[in-house]
């Protein structure tokens, strides 16, 4: 059950309208059945629609007691008596879009909050938000609609476009940001990138003289930091999806609709095509190439280019099937140790020496 003190609830909805908005078949069930809120397999009750995309799932989805639930062709022989299907090709995608229609994003109520300060030539757009302790810097132009979020910092000469939610605690410089960006709580954008040249033992930092450009529709994670780049520009491109605490350095590149997952360090000027994948804990060394649609595994340590469509695993990453083969190599060995018993050494005894006696 979702808790209606954080969630606002819209509906019920017919059958038939989900399935219109998910481009869905309806199988086993009426058009004008009516669902009133979404829920997971395990919990779902009568009312509720649910759905089914793992496998490892199907005996939970066997006994659900949901209403209805969007699922994959193969899986209508399993459903339980009574259960309505939405049957298309991708249910996870479809669930969110169901749950959205449930469950809409607030439009924040546009409002400066006494506390904010913000800079006389800062230009905001119509029905913008901007939250107790927020500070917005001399030339940042804010989109229609923005949300500026408590005590965040908008830096001076920021740009972003419409609808941007920034969150509490972000700090925000350097940077041009297109429409429709979300930045979740404590990210900074636009700091100094790790860049110093070095003469005889002494440290020397290097003017980071670039920006951060944000193409539309990114979503960046909790605790994650952005460098601006040293002369080029980091650019993070359109649809990319961040997760919390990942760390991008300075001139890196990310193509359209990169998927980043949490901890993850990209070093300085390495450049991923458009649709790259890297899991969890992957850290990847500076100045490489990563083609678009290729796949870094978690925990993978990645120092040299990865051609488009690669997939790669292990550190130092190695094509995925040989990975798996060097896991099972290693498990073996592991084995073959561990039951190997040593030769055991026979020791002959030798007959004590006889003490010389005395006259």
């Amino acid at each position: 059950m979702v808790d209606a003190r954080f969630h606002s609830r819209t509906g019920p909805y017919r059958l038939d309208l989900l399935a219109a908005l998910v481009e869905a078949d309806i199988v086993g069930g009426q058009g004008d059945l009516l669902l009133d809120d979404v829920a997971p397999l395990s919990t779902a009750q009568a009312g509720d629609i649910a759905f089914f995309d793992n496998r490892l799932y199907l005996e939970v989805f066997k006994s659900s007691q949901s209403s209805a639930c969007v699922a994959r062709p193969d899986a209508v022989s399993h459903a339980p008596a009574g259960m309505a299907l939405l049957v298309c090709d991708n249910p996870y995608f479809a669930y969110a879009l169901i749950a959205e229609k449930f469950y809409p994003p607030p439009i924040p109520t546009a409002a400066i909050h006494p506390t904010a300060t913000i800079a006389r030539d800062a230009e905001l757009g119509a029905q913008c938000r901007v939250d107790a302790g927020a500070v917005i810097g001399a030339g940042a132009v804010l989109g229609a609609g923005c949300s500026i979020g408590p005590h965040a910092v908008i830096g001076s000469g920021v740009e972003m476009g419409a609808g941007c939610s920034i969150g509490a605690h972000v700090r925000i410089q350097y940077a041009l940001l297109g429409s429709g960006v979300v930045v979740h709580p404590g990210v900074s954008i636009g700091q100094d990138g790790f860049g110093f040249a070095t003469k005889a033992g002494r440290h020397h930092r290097v003017p980071q003289l670039g920006r951060v450009v944000i193409g539309d529709d990114v979503d960046i994670g909790a605790n994650t930091t952005i460098d601006r780049g040293s002369g080029p520009d980091t650019v993070i491109g359109q649809g990319c999806m961040i997760d919390n605490l990942v760390q991008i350095g300075h001139n890196v590149v990310l193509g359209k609709g990169c998927v980043i997952v949490a901890q993850t360090g990209i070093s300085g000027s390495t450049k991923l095509g458009d649709y790259v994948m890297v899991g969890g804990q992957a850290g990847l060394t500076g100045h490489l190439t990563i083609g678009s649609g290729a796949q870094v595994a978690a925990q993978s340590g990645v120092m040299r280019d990865v051609s488009a469509g690669e997939v790669v695993a292990g550190s130092p990453c190695v094509p995925v099937r040989h990975w798996h083969r060097q896991t099972v190599a290693v498990a073996r060995l592991a084995e073959a140790s561990r039951t190997k018993t040593p030769k055991s050494k026979t020791l002959k005894s030798k007959p004590p020496r006889a003490r010389p006696q005395r006259s």
